[in-house]
Protein backbone atom coordinates (compact mmCIF):
# COMPACT_ATOMS: atom_id res chain seq x y z
CA UNK A 1 0.00 0.00 0.00
CA UNK A 2 1.79 3.64 -0.91
CA UNK A 3 1.83 5.62 2.13
CA UNK A 4 -0.13 8.92 2.04
CA UNK A 5 2.00 12.31 2.33
CA UNK A 6 1.86 14.32 5.12
CA UNK A 7 -0.80 16.22 5.13
CA UNK A 8 -0.42 20.33 4.24
CA UNK A 9 -0.73 22.90 7.22
CA UNK A 10 -4.73 23.86 6.46
CA UNK A 11 -4.48 28.14 6.39
CA UNK A 12 -2.04 29.10 4.04
CA UNK A 13 -3.53 31.60 1.42
CA UNK A 14 -7.28 32.86 1.00
CA UNK A 15 -7.94 32.50 -2.54
CA UNK A 16 -10.20 35.09 -3.62
CA UNK A 17 -8.46 35.73 -6.77
CA UNK A 18 -6.02 34.11 -8.76
CA UNK A 19 -3.23 35.26 -9.86
CA UNK A 20 -2.93 36.63 -6.62
CA UNK A 21 -1.91 40.49 -6.42
CA UNK A 22 1.54 39.90 -5.14
CA UNK A 23 1.98 38.62 -8.67
CA UNK A 24 1.09 41.67 -10.58
CA UNK A 25 4.24 43.72 -12.03
CA UNK A 26 4.95 46.98 -13.45
CA UNK A 27 3.14 47.17 -17.27
CA UNK A 28 5.70 48.07 -20.31
CA UNK A 29 4.51 49.74 -22.37
CA UNK A 30 1.38 50.21 -20.26
CA UNK A 31 -1.96 49.43 -22.50
CA UNK A 32 -4.77 51.76 -23.21
CA UNK A 33 -7.93 50.60 -21.82
CA UNK A 34 -9.80 51.23 -24.90
CA UNK A 35 -7.46 48.44 -26.64
CA UNK A 36 -7.74 46.03 -23.88
CA UNK A 37 -11.84 46.25 -23.87
CA UNK A 38 -12.11 46.66 -27.22
CA UNK A 39 -12.93 43.40 -28.31
CA UNK A 40 -14.14 42.25 -24.35
CA UNK A 41 -17.62 40.72 -23.51
CA UNK A 42 -19.77 43.98 -22.39
CA UNK A 43 -23.10 42.73 -21.66
CA UNK A 44 -22.97 41.73 -18.35
CA UNK A 45 -20.08 43.48 -16.20
CA UNK A 46 -19.15 43.81 -12.90
CA UNK A 47 -18.51 46.70 -11.11
CA UNK A 48 -16.60 47.64 -8.48
CA UNK A 49 -15.61 50.83 -6.02
CA UNK A 50 -13.17 50.78 -4.16
CA UNK A 51 -12.79 53.03 -1.13
CA UNK A 52 -9.79 52.47 1.18
CA UNK A 53 -10.75 54.54 4.92
CA UNK A 54 -11.04 52.77 8.23
CA UNK A 55 -11.77 54.06 11.13
CA UNK A 56 -9.51 52.00 12.42
CA UNK A 57 -7.00 49.63 11.33
CA UNK A 58 -7.59 45.94 12.40
CA UNK A 59 -4.46 44.03 14.03
CA UNK A 60 -5.42 41.18 11.21
CA UNK A 61 -6.16 43.38 8.27
CA UNK A 62 -3.37 43.47 5.41
CA UNK A 63 -6.08 45.27 2.96
CA UNK A 64 -5.57 48.25 1.12
CA UNK A 65 -6.61 50.40 3.25
CA UNK A 66 -5.57 53.66 5.87
CA UNK A 67 -7.15 54.70 9.02
CA UNK A 68 -8.69 58.20 8.84
CA UNK A 69 -8.78 60.87 6.06
CA UNK A 70 -7.39 64.23 6.86
CA UNK A 71 -7.77 67.51 5.48
CA UNK A 72 -10.77 66.94 3.18
CA UNK A 73 -8.91 63.76 1.79
CA UNK A 74 -12.17 61.64 0.70
CA UNK A 75 -13.23 64.63 -1.44
CA UNK A 76 -10.08 64.37 -3.43
CA UNK A 77 -10.65 60.58 -3.65
CA UNK A 78 -13.98 61.37 -5.02
CA UNK A 79 -12.91 63.54 -7.44
CA UNK A 80 -10.47 61.11 -8.76
CA UNK A 81 -12.57 58.63 -8.57
CA UNK A 82 -14.91 60.64 -10.79
CA UNK A 83 -12.21 61.07 -12.96
CA UNK A 84 -11.01 57.32 -13.64
CA UNK A 85 -14.58 56.87 -13.98
CA UNK A 86 -15.11 59.24 -16.94
CA UNK A 87 -11.88 57.58 -18.56
CA UNK A 88 -12.78 54.01 -17.90
CA UNK A 89 -16.18 54.72 -19.63
CA UNK A 90 -14.95 56.56 -22.55
CA UNK A 91 -12.42 52.99 -22.96
CA UNK A 92 -15.61 50.66 -23.25
CA UNK A 93 -17.00 52.87 -26.02
CA UNK A 94 -20.58 52.46 -27.40
CA UNK A 95 -20.62 49.42 -29.81
CA UNK A 96 -22.22 47.87 -28.24
CA UNK A 97 -23.11 49.74 -25.00
CA UNK A 98 -21.81 48.56 -21.24
CA UNK A 99 -23.95 46.90 -19.21
CA UNK A 100 -23.52 46.08 -15.78
CA UNK A 101 -25.22 43.36 -13.78
CA UNK A 102 -23.75 43.70 -10.52
CA UNK A 103 -22.33 46.31 -8.39
CA UNK A 104 -19.96 46.16 -5.05
CA UNK A 105 -18.29 49.05 -2.92
CA UNK A 106 -15.98 47.76 -1.03
CA UNK A 107 -12.62 48.96 0.90
CA UNK A 108 -11.76 49.67 3.44
CA UNK A 109 -14.77 50.88 4.73
CA UNK A 110 -16.99 52.33 2.02
CA UNK A 111 -19.37 53.63 4.87
CA UNK A 112 -16.60 55.58 6.22
CA UNK A 113 -18.16 58.60 4.09
CA UNK A 114 -20.77 60.73 5.08
CA UNK A 115 -23.76 60.27 3.66
CA UNK A 116 -23.80 63.01 1.20
CA UNK A 117 -20.37 61.38 0.15
CA UNK A 118 -22.41 57.80 -0.09
CA UNK A 119 -24.64 59.82 -2.72
CA UNK A 120 -22.22 60.70 -4.43
CA UNK A 121 -20.31 57.54 -4.96
CA UNK A 122 -23.65 56.01 -6.33
CA UNK A 123 -24.17 59.21 -8.60
CA UNK A 124 -20.57 58.26 -10.07
CA UNK A 125 -21.63 54.82 -10.30
CA UNK A 126 -24.81 54.92 -11.80
CA UNK A 127 -24.20 58.84 -13.92
CA UNK A 128 -20.77 57.82 -14.79
CA UNK A 129 -20.53 54.27 -15.43
CA UNK A 130 -24.40 53.39 -16.36
CA UNK A 131 -24.89 50.85 -13.47
CA UNK A 132 -28.38 50.69 -12.69
CA UNK A 133 -27.86 50.36 -8.82
CA UNK A 134 -31.50 49.90 -8.49
CA UNK A 135 -32.03 46.90 -11.12
CA UNK A 136 -29.22 44.74 -10.07
CA UNK A 137 -27.43 43.02 -6.62
CA UNK A 138 -25.89 45.69 -5.30
CA UNK A 139 -23.51 44.46 -2.20
CA UNK A 140 -21.75 47.03 0.48
CA UNK A 141 -18.92 46.57 3.56
CA UNK A 142 -19.45 48.01 6.16
CA UNK A 143 -18.14 48.51 10.27
CA UNK A 144 -20.47 48.37 13.14
CA UNK A 145 -19.07 51.60 13.82
CA UNK A 146 -20.30 53.64 10.64
CA UNK A 147 -22.98 51.78 9.88
CA UNK A 148 -25.49 54.60 10.86
CA UNK A 149 -28.98 55.69 10.13
CA UNK A 150 -27.99 58.48 7.61
CA UNK A 151 -25.51 56.24 5.69
CA UNK A 152 -27.66 53.11 5.46
CA UNK A 153 -31.02 55.12 4.58
CA UNK A 154 -29.16 56.41 1.63
CA UNK A 155 -27.73 53.14 0.39
CA UNK A 156 -31.09 51.19 0.59
CA UNK A 157 -32.41 54.56 -1.46
CA UNK A 158 -29.84 53.77 -3.96
CA UNK A 159 -30.32 49.98 -4.22
CA UNK A 160 -28.22 48.37 -2.05
CA UNK A 161 -29.40 44.54 -2.00
CA UNK A 162 -26.63 43.18 0.72
CA UNK A 163 -24.91 44.68 3.85
CA UNK A 164 -21.71 42.88 4.58
CA UNK A 165 -21.20 44.27 8.38
CA UNK A 166 -17.90 42.73 10.00
CA UNK A 167 -18.66 42.16 13.37
CA UNK A 168 -15.72 39.57 13.67
CA UNK A 169 -16.46 38.74 17.45
CA UNK A 170 -19.58 39.37 19.80
CA UNK A 171 -17.03 39.00 22.44
CA UNK A 172 -15.70 42.24 23.80
CA UNK A 173 -12.50 40.42 24.97
CA UNK A 174 -11.56 39.15 21.50
CA UNK A 175 -12.53 41.97 20.00
CA UNK A 176 -9.80 44.06 21.60
CA UNK A 177 -7.55 40.56 21.24
CA UNK A 178 -8.18 41.05 17.60
CA UNK A 179 -7.02 44.74 17.76
CA UNK A 180 -10.81 45.26 16.44
CA UNK A 181 -11.98 47.51 19.45
CA UNK A 182 -15.48 47.23 19.75
CA UNK A 183 -18.14 46.79 22.14
CA UNK A 184 -21.08 44.13 21.83
CA UNK A 185 -23.71 46.90 22.56
CA UNK A 186 -22.39 48.98 19.90
CA UNK A 187 -22.46 45.86 17.39
CA UNK A 188 -25.96 45.11 18.20
CA UNK A 189 -27.25 48.68 17.82
CA UNK A 190 -25.65 48.73 14.05
CA UNK A 191 -27.31 45.47 13.56
CA UNK A 192 -30.95 47.09 14.83
CA UNK A 193 -29.83 49.99 11.86
CA UNK A 194 -29.59 47.81 9.31
CA UNK A 195 -32.31 45.43 10.10
CA UNK A 196 -34.35 48.79 10.44
CA UNK A 197 -33.07 50.34 7.09
CA UNK A 198 -34.73 47.28 5.52
CA UNK A 199 -32.00 46.30 3.29
CA UNK A 200 -32.87 42.44 1.86
CA UNK A 201 -29.89 40.53 2.56
CA UNK A 202 -27.21 41.38 5.68
CA UNK A 203 -24.11 39.45 6.21
CA UNK A 204 -22.36 38.96 9.61
CA UNK A 205 -18.76 38.17 8.96
CA UNK A 206 -16.82 35.96 12.33
CA UNK A 207 -13.64 35.34 12.90
CA UNK A 208 -12.30 31.98 14.60
CA UNK A 209 -8.78 31.55 15.75
CA UNK A 210 -8.37 34.42 17.58
CA UNK A 211 -6.80 34.26 21.29
CA UNK A 212 -8.24 33.21 24.26
CA UNK A 213 -11.29 32.10 22.09
CA UNK A 214 -12.42 28.88 22.80
CA UNK A 215 -15.68 26.38 21.99
CA UNK A 216 -18.18 28.35 24.34
CA UNK A 217 -17.15 31.62 23.72
CA UNK A 218 -17.29 30.66 19.55
CA UNK A 219 -20.71 29.75 20.04
CA UNK A 220 -21.71 32.36 21.76
CA UNK A 221 -21.01 34.61 18.64
CA UNK A 222 -22.55 32.27 16.74
CA UNK A 223 -25.51 32.26 18.41
CA UNK A 224 -25.45 35.79 18.92
CA UNK A 225 -25.47 36.07 15.17
CA UNK A 226 -28.27 33.91 14.77
CA UNK A 227 -30.19 36.27 16.88
CA UNK A 228 -30.50 38.31 13.79
CA UNK A 229 -31.23 35.64 11.54
CA UNK A 230 -28.78 37.08 8.82
CA UNK A 231 -28.99 35.88 5.28
CA UNK A 232 -25.55 35.03 5.30
CA UNK A 233 -22.67 34.38 7.63
CA UNK A 234 -19.37 33.84 7.00
CA UNK A 235 -16.80 32.54 8.85
CA UNK A 236 -13.28 33.65 8.24
CA UNK A 237 -9.96 31.95 9.88
CA UNK A 238 -7.47 34.72 11.70
CA UNK A 239 -4.63 34.88 9.56
CA UNK A 240 -1.42 36.83 10.82
CA UNK A 241 0.04 38.66 7.90
CA UNK A 242 3.42 40.44 7.84
CA UNK A 243 3.50 43.95 8.33
CA UNK A 244 0.07 43.97 10.35
CA UNK A 245 -1.06 45.23 14.08
CA UNK A 246 -0.95 41.34 15.07
CA UNK A 247 2.19 40.40 12.36
CA UNK A 248 4.33 43.35 14.26
CA UNK A 249 3.90 41.00 17.59
CA UNK A 250 3.24 37.69 17.04
CA UNK A 251 6.52 35.68 18.22
CA UNK A 252 8.11 33.76 15.95
CA UNK A 253 9.19 31.14 17.87
CA UNK A 254 5.60 29.72 18.95
CA UNK A 255 4.74 26.62 17.18
CA UNK A 256 1.94 27.11 14.71
CA UNK A 257 0.65 23.15 15.09
CA UNK A 258 -1.86 23.84 17.95
CA UNK A 259 -3.22 27.09 16.59
CA UNK A 260 -3.85 25.27 12.97
CA UNK A 261 -5.78 22.57 15.54
CA UNK A 262 -7.93 25.08 16.89
CA UNK A 263 -8.70 26.68 13.70
CA UNK A 264 -9.70 23.54 12.35
CA UNK A 265 -11.83 22.49 15.35
CA UNK A 266 -13.56 26.23 15.57
CA UNK A 267 -13.94 25.88 11.53
CA UNK A 268 -15.83 22.83 12.13
CA UNK A 269 -18.01 23.81 15.55
CA UNK A 270 -19.07 26.66 13.04
CA UNK A 271 -19.74 24.64 9.87
CA UNK A 272 -21.90 21.91 12.06
CA UNK A 273 -23.72 24.66 14.15
CA UNK A 274 -25.40 26.62 10.91
CA UNK A 275 -25.71 23.71 9.22
CA UNK A 276 -27.89 22.87 12.20
CA UNK A 277 -30.33 26.28 12.52
CA UNK A 278 -31.60 26.33 8.60
CA UNK A 279 -28.20 27.44 6.78
CA UNK A 280 -26.48 25.86 3.42
CA UNK A 281 -22.78 26.33 2.88
CA UNK A 282 -21.73 27.93 -0.26
CA UNK A 283 -17.96 27.32 0.40
CA UNK A 284 -15.46 26.92 3.26
CA UNK A 285 -16.16 30.68 4.31
CA UNK A 286 -19.67 31.30 3.20
CA UNK A 287 -23.26 30.07 4.45
CA UNK A 288 -26.50 31.64 3.16
CA UNK A 289 -29.41 30.87 5.23
CA UNK A 290 -31.58 28.04 3.12
CA UNK A 291 -34.82 30.86 2.42
CA UNK A 292 -32.85 33.30 1.80
CA UNK A 293 -33.64 35.27 -1.77
CA UNK A 294 -30.86 34.75 -4.04
CA UNK A 295 -28.63 37.60 -4.94
CA UNK A 296 -26.44 36.54 -8.22
CA UNK A 297 -23.16 35.42 -7.92
CA UNK A 298 -21.14 34.34 -5.09
CA UNK A 299 -17.96 36.06 -3.88
CA UNK A 300 -19.08 38.70 -6.27
CA UNK A 301 -15.79 41.14 -6.00
CA UNK A 302 -13.22 39.20 -7.68
CA UNK A 303 -14.47 35.82 -9.59
CA UNK A 304 -15.28 36.84 -13.07
CA UNK A 305 -14.00 38.32 -16.41
CA UNK A 306 -15.04 41.59 -17.12
CA UNK A 307 -15.05 43.42 -13.78
CA UNK A 308 -14.11 46.83 -13.77
CA UNK A 309 -12.52 48.12 -10.88
CA UNK A 310 -12.61 51.65 -9.92
CA UNK A 311 -10.30 53.13 -6.94
CA UNK A 312 -6.63 52.83 -6.68
CA UNK A 313 -7.12 49.49 -4.36
CA UNK A 314 -9.27 47.87 -6.89
CA UNK A 315 -9.15 45.22 -9.82
CA UNK A 316 -10.01 45.04 -13.69
CA UNK A 317 -9.99 41.86 -15.16
CA UNK A 318 -10.94 41.33 -18.72
CA UNK A 319 -10.26 37.60 -20.26
CA UNK A 320 -6.29 38.60 -21.38
CA UNK A 321 -5.14 41.03 -18.70
CA UNK A 322 -6.01 41.55 -14.58
CA UNK A 323 -4.69 44.99 -13.64
CA UNK A 324 -4.73 47.41 -11.09
CA UNK A 325 -2.34 50.25 -9.58
CA UNK A 326 0.43 49.77 -7.03
CA UNK A 327 -0.34 47.34 -4.22
CA UNK A 328 1.18 47.79 -0.12
CA UNK A 329 0.12 46.80 3.31
CA UNK A 330 2.19 48.92 5.30
CA UNK A 331 0.65 52.37 6.51
CA UNK A 332 3.14 54.45 4.72
CA UNK A 333 3.12 52.98 1.80
CA UNK A 334 -0.59 52.83 1.12
CA UNK A 335 -0.84 56.71 2.17
CA UNK A 336 1.58 57.49 -0.61
CA UNK A 337 -0.19 55.35 -3.14
CA UNK A 338 -3.36 57.09 -2.39
CA UNK A 339 -2.02 60.64 -2.73
CA UNK A 340 -0.51 59.23 -5.80
CA UNK A 341 -3.91 58.32 -7.09
CA UNK A 342 -5.92 61.78 -6.02
CA UNK A 343 -3.59 63.37 -7.95
CA UNK A 344 -3.50 61.59 -11.06
CA UNK A 345 -5.38 62.90 -14.01
CA UNK A 346 -4.71 60.54 -16.48
CA UNK A 347 -6.75 57.53 -16.14
CA UNK A 348 -6.25 55.91 -19.70
CA UNK A 349 -3.75 53.48 -19.32
CA UNK A 350 -3.38 50.42 -17.28
CA UNK A 351 -0.52 50.81 -14.68
CA UNK A 352 0.40 47.52 -12.98
CA UNK A 353 -1.15 43.59 -13.89
CA UNK A 354 -0.66 40.53 -15.01
CA UNK A 355 -1.40 38.87 -18.31
CA UNK A 356 -3.55 35.44 -18.30
CA UNK A 357 -3.12 33.49 -20.90
CA UNK A 358 -5.27 30.15 -21.78
CA UNK A 359 -3.22 27.70 -18.95
CA UNK A 360 -4.03 30.43 -16.47
CA UNK A 361 -7.58 30.60 -17.15
CA UNK A 362 -7.98 27.15 -17.27
CA UNK A 363 -6.34 27.31 -13.60
CA UNK A 364 -8.79 30.24 -12.67
CA UNK A 365 -12.00 28.59 -13.42
CA UNK A 366 -10.90 25.41 -12.27
CA UNK A 367 -9.25 27.36 -8.92
CA UNK A 368 -13.36 29.26 -8.73
CA UNK A 369 -15.56 26.39 -9.45
CA UNK A 370 -13.32 23.75 -6.93
CA UNK A 371 -13.32 25.84 -3.85
CA UNK A 372 -17.24 26.15 -4.22
CA UNK A 373 -19.49 23.09 -2.69
CA UNK A 374 -21.12 22.31 -5.91
CA UNK A 375 -17.76 21.90 -7.42
CA UNK A 376 -16.70 22.20 -10.84
CA UNK A 377 -18.96 21.00 -13.92
CA UNK A 378 -16.85 18.93 -16.25
CA UNK A 379 -18.60 19.98 -18.86
CA UNK A 380 -18.50 23.71 -18.82
CA UNK A 381 -14.98 23.35 -18.37
CA UNK A 382 -15.10 21.01 -21.60
CA UNK A 383 -17.27 23.65 -23.60
CA UNK A 384 -15.45 26.64 -22.55
CA UNK A 385 -11.54 25.15 -23.19
CA UNK A 386 -12.52 21.94 -25.00
CA UNK A 387 -10.30 19.88 -22.86
CA UNK A 388 -10.63 17.51 -20.12
CA UNK A 389 -9.78 19.04 -16.48
CA UNK A 390 -8.70 15.78 -14.84
CA UNK A 391 -5.87 15.84 -17.94
CA UNK A 392 -5.37 19.31 -17.31
CA UNK A 393 -4.37 18.99 -13.43
CA UNK A 394 -4.56 15.10 -13.47
CA UNK A 395 -1.43 15.51 -10.91
CA UNK A 396 -3.06 17.88 -8.63
CA UNK A 397 -6.55 16.15 -8.41
CA UNK A 398 -4.53 13.01 -7.93
CA UNK A 399 -3.28 14.19 -5.19
CA UNK A 400 -6.44 15.51 -3.54
CA UNK A 401 -8.05 12.00 -4.48
CA UNK A 402 -5.16 10.13 -2.36
CA UNK A 403 -6.08 12.40 0.44
CA UNK A 404 -9.68 11.48 0.30
CA UNK A 405 -10.72 14.66 -0.39
CA UNK A 406 -12.32 14.55 -4.12
CA UNK A 407 -15.24 13.42 -5.00
CA UNK A 408 -14.58 12.75 -8.46
CA UNK A 409 -18.20 11.44 -10.23
CA UNK A 410 -18.69 12.06 -14.44
CA UNK A 411 -19.91 14.94 -14.58
CA UNK A 412 -18.10 17.03 -11.83
CA UNK A 413 -15.50 17.51 -9.92
CA UNK A 414 -16.26 18.55 -5.80
CA UNK A 415 -14.44 18.31 -2.55
CA UNK A 416 -15.65 16.31 0.22
CA UNK A 417 -16.37 18.28 3.67
CA UNK A 418 -12.54 17.47 4.85
CA UNK A 419 -11.07 18.93 1.39
CA UNK A 420 -13.46 22.16 2.00
CA UNK A 421 -11.79 22.59 5.31
CA UNK A 422 -8.62 22.41 3.51
CA UNK A 423 -9.89 25.30 0.98
CA UNK A 424 -6.58 27.45 2.06
CA UNK A 425 -4.18 24.71 1.63
CA UNK A 426 -5.61 23.11 -1.65
CA UNK A 427 -5.79 26.70 -3.67
CA UNK A 428 -2.21 27.58 -3.59
CA UNK A 429 -1.53 23.94 -4.50
CA UNK A 430 -3.09 24.25 -7.61
CA UNK A 431 -0.72 28.31 -8.57
CA UNK A 432 1.08 27.89 -11.73
CA UNK A 433 4.91 27.69 -11.36
CA UNK A 434 4.97 31.52 -12.65
CA UNK A 435 2.74 32.62 -10.45
CA UNK A 436 4.25 30.70 -7.48
CA UNK A 437 7.70 32.63 -8.43
CA UNK A 438 6.16 35.87 -8.94
CA UNK A 439 4.73 35.73 -5.68
CA UNK A 440 7.73 34.60 -3.83
CA UNK A 441 9.75 37.55 -5.90
CA UNK A 442 7.30 40.16 -4.28
CA UNK A 443 8.56 42.49 -2.06
CA UNK A 444 6.11 43.36 1.15
CA UNK A 445 6.10 46.98 2.02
Amino acid sequence: MTAVAALPRPYQNYVYAYPHKTSYRPLSPRPALAQLWRDEARHALSLYLHIPFCEVRCGFCNLFTRVGAPDGLTGRYLDALERQAHAVREALGERPEPSFATAAFGGGTPTYLEARELERLCDIAEQVMGADLRAIPLSVEASPATATADRLAVLAARGTTRLSLGVQSFVDAEARAAVRPQRRADVEAALGCVRAAGIPVLNIDLIYGIDGQTESSWRLSLDAALQWQPEEIYLYPLYVRPLTGLGRHVDPAVSERDWDAQRLNRYREGRDHLLAHGYRQVSMRMFRRVDAPPQGPDDYACQTDGMIGLGCGARSYTSTLHYSFDYAVSSREVRSIIDTYTATTDFTRALVGRAVDDGEARRRHLLQSLLQVDGLAVADYELRFGRDPRADFAAELGLLAERGWLDDTADRLRLTPNGLAYSDAIGPEFFSPAVRSAMADYELR
